[in-house]
């Protein structure tokens, strides 16, 4: 599964980190998203899809 995250969008909540540590991490600039991976691992999926849900600015996605 492919993740994307739109800086853009983020504001910054930290719940993708939060979620998933192993995929997401947040800027010390601005505290936006930053993927660590942008394929996700098997094992991994069902958690990078919740901190997709639980993203408050639907900045983060997946295919």
């Amino acid at each position: 599964m492919e993740i994307k995250a739109d800086t853009t969008v983020c504001i910054g909540a930290g719940m993708c980190a939060l979620t998933v540590p192993k995929v997401f991490d947040q800027s010390e600039e601005e505290g936006t998203v930053v993927l660590l991976q942008d394929v996700a691992p098997e094992e991994l999926e069902d958690a990078v899809r919740r901190a997709v849900t639980l993203c408050p600015s639907g900045a983060i996605s997946v295919s």
